[in-house]
């Protein structure tokens, strides 16, 4: 699977072979920093005067490299896939190796910090349900009212939590099928493509 770039990303990526072969391993580093404590614009501030270069070139230099290395890592672009994605840029072979050896001394510990970075959503644990009916009231001697009370045990951090939900018989059912509706678009050839990419 090849990476497609961005004509703005192709721009960001643009001030390598300007910056030089030496500087790669210094934007990388920046790119990889930026990436396990975020923007770090001193650290910028001093590569660009150890490199003699404009800050502005250091930045997107570091923007394009981070974003090159995630969407490679997230999608676990093979060696081959990404030696070809960056051959689209024209850069010359001594920047390309140099692209690929950084891609490949990286990703493992890419991928991890993506996965920290990812939320922790709440599992299922269980639930409980009750079928409440009002027969009659005062004011009214003969009606029929439902209600649904659901409460959803949930896990989340190692710690449970409980949801109470209410509500009445045909919006469930309405519930129940859009729900089902959903887990048959999982089920398409589209939707397995999207997810198998997204890991």
């Amino acid at each position: 699977m090849l990476l497609v770039l961005s004509a703005e990303h192709r721009a960001h990526l643009g001030c390598l072979p300007r910056a030089g072969g030496a500087a790669v391993g210094e934007l990388g580093r920046l790119a990889l920093e930026q990436l396990r404590r975020g923007a770090a614009p001193r650290a910028c501030e001093a590569a660009a005067k150890k490199l003699n270069i404009g800050v502005d070139t250091i930045q997107h230099g570091v923007e394009g490299l981070t974003y090159l290395l995630t969407e490679s890592s997230k999608l676990m672009i093979s060696e081959t896939d990404f030696q070809d994605s960056i051959h689209a840029l024209g850069f010359s072979d001594e920047l390309n190796k140099a692209l690929v050896q950084l891609y490949l001394d990286n990703r493992k510990e890419i991928r991890s910090i993506l996965g920290e970075l990812s939320p922790r959503l709440p599992s299922y644990h269980s639930l409980e349900w009750r079928l409440d009916v009002q027969l009659a009231s005062r004011s009214l001697r003969q009606q029929i009212k439902p209600a649904v009370t659901m409460k959803l045990h949930l896990n989340q951090n190692e710690d449970q939590t409980a949801q109470v939900l209410q509500t009445d018989p045909a919006t469930l059912l309405h519930l129940i099928q859009q729900l089902e509706q959903a887990l048959g678009e999982m089920k398409t050839n589209h939707c397995r493509r999207i997810v198998r990419n997204m890991k």
